[in-house]
This record gives C-alpha cells, structure tokens and sequence, in this order.
C-alpha cells in the first residue's frame, strides 16, 4: 500500500509497521460505519490487494469484529468488541492523528435532508 509523503515524513517508522491490513480495513470500515462495502471496494480505498483485504475480512469476521452478508461487509456495532480490539485503537489512533478527530454531529449538520438519487427508495 502507498501513503502520501507527508505520512512518510511525519509517521514514525513503528506507527507505519504496526497498521496491518486486517487494522486497514477494520480502520476504514469503522470510518464508514454507516455503510457496508464489498471487498474490491475496500481494497480500492485502502490500496491493498483485494485477496489480501478478503483474507482480513475472514479474519476479523471470525472475531466477531465484522458482519457479513451476502458480499457485503460492515464493522460490528459491538463497540464493547471494537474496545477490546488493539488493532482497531492503533488505527484509530493514526488516521486520527493523521486526519483529526472526527466530530459525527458536525456530520449531520451538513448531511443533506434527501437521499442521494442513486439510492433506491422504497416510496
């Protein structure tokens, strides 16, 4: 995977070891924990192989850390199992620190009132 110069230049060399893929996906999957993402997908935003990001998500379904149906995937609502995941602290810790924290509420302020029109509605 790739990093832009700036985390090379300011990401101390342990920060950069210690984010493995399953800690990737988990990390992006809990930044978009709102939605659920096919495998490509998330090999896509994250920039790793696809078979390594499907092996990850294996992984961390098989400790409870993910849901999974069909091909879809999304990150736990378990926060009780997400706390006790090192892993997912790491990462958070660095895309925190790397993006600042993230404030949910300021989200939905500016989210808009109606749905993307690419999105099915049932009406």
């Amino acid at each position: 995977m790739s990093i832009d110069r700036d985390t090379f230049e300011n990401t101390s060399e342990e920060e950069l070891e210690a984010l493995s893929v399953p800690d990737q996906v988990l990390g992006f999957l809990a930044a978009h924990d709102d939605r659920a993402f096919k495998a490509r997908e998330i090999a896509s935003q994250i920039g790793v192989d696809e078979g390594a990001v499907s092996t990850a998500l294996s992984r961390l379904k098989d400790r409870d850390l993910v849901d999974h149906k069909a091909t879809y995937w999304a990150v736990t609502d378990d926060t009780e199992r997400l706390d006790g995941y090192s892993g997912y602290e790491r990462a958070t810790a660095l895309f925190n620190e790397q993006f600042g924290d993230e404030d949910k509420e300021a989200w939905r302020e500016h989210a808009p009132s109606e749905p993307h029109p690419s999105v099915e509605n049932d009406r």
